[in-house]
């Protein structure tokens, strides 16, 4: 009897731990393939798993990156028509303004057929407040608007050139490379200077604003540091050196017709459809 109860006793503890672990079975088996394997044929097989592993990894990271980088900056110098410019892209109508003193927001919908909407952002011209907004929002760029005064171009193109350098040297911008559109404003004004003479004139002044600002820099502590270079060394800068792409635009936010007409913005529209 007490045999029967001792076999009895052994038997119900091998069911509990059977209940307790029934894949115990399975993973005894597994580990012996395991330890039957070439080593080589295993190190292969934790490398591809690994590599899998940092490709999903690196996948969901630039993927969801992409889609946070929403925002269309509208950037420029004061009384560039910034302000002007939002309004008109947000409602097509006319809208007194005065100069910014913070962001204003809001959604756009792109004139494309996937009907994309991004959200559009006009940032403060004022050069004091320029650098706060812009480490603020340039994170989440997916295009910058540069607005430029055509009207008065000549007179600002230095003041024009630094802001540029500045954008155009951000480690953050340069990494993500969001569209540049340079949007040559105020076309409805006799004087207004075309986007192409804007462009070439630009291009020399970063040109110079480079060979400076990198050798004060060099002078400071011996290397440069803290921004990107701009263009490519030994030569000329031109924009088609940037990494990001850049687009020159002709508009007239407040148009031929002044403040009971339309606005001239159809080649601005035309390149934000395509972001």
């Amino acid at each position: 009897m007490e045999a029967d109860s001792t076999g009895g006793n052994m038997g119900g503890k091998a069911d509990v731990e059977m209940a307790e672990n029934p894949f115990e079975p399975y993973i005894e088996s597994l580990r012996q393939q395991l330890e039957d394997q070439d080593p080589v044929f295993l190190i292969g097989v934790i490398v591809a798993l690994a590599v899998i592993v940092i490709t999903c990894v690196f996948l969901k990271y630039f993927l969801s990156s992409k889609t946070v980088r929403s925002a269309v900056l509208l950037v420029g110098l004061c009384d560039s028509g910034k302000t002007l410019l939002f309004a008109r892209l947000l409602s097509g109508k006319f809208k007194r303004t005065q100069t910014s003193i913070t962001d204003s927001s809001a959604p756009y919908k792109a004139k494309n057929e996937k009907g994309s909407t991004w959200t559009v952002i006009d940032l403060p011209g004022h050069d004091s407040l320029r650098p706060q907004y812009l480490e603020k929002f340039k994170s989440a760029a997916r295009a910058i608007v540069f607005v430029i005064d055509s009207a008065i171009f000549q007179k600002e193109v230095r003041d024009v050139a630094e802001f540029l350098y500045i954008l155009l040297t951000d480690t953050v911008i340069s990494r993500n490379a969001p569209a540049l559109l340079v949007a040559c404003n105020k076309q409805d004004i006799t004087m207004a200077k075309s986007a192409k003479l804007i462009q070439q004139q630009l291009e020399k002044e970063l040109n110079t604003l480079r060979v400076t600002r990198s050798a004060a820099l060099s002078s400071q502590d011996g290397f440069v540091g803290g921004s990107v270079y701009l263009g490519k060394k030994g030569k000329d800068f031109e924009f088609s050196q940037l990494p990001l792409k850049v687009e020159f635009v002709e508009c007239s936010a407040r148009g031929s017709k002044g403040e009971e007409g339309d606005a001239d913005i159809e080649s601005l529209e035309k390149s934000l459809a395509k972001l």
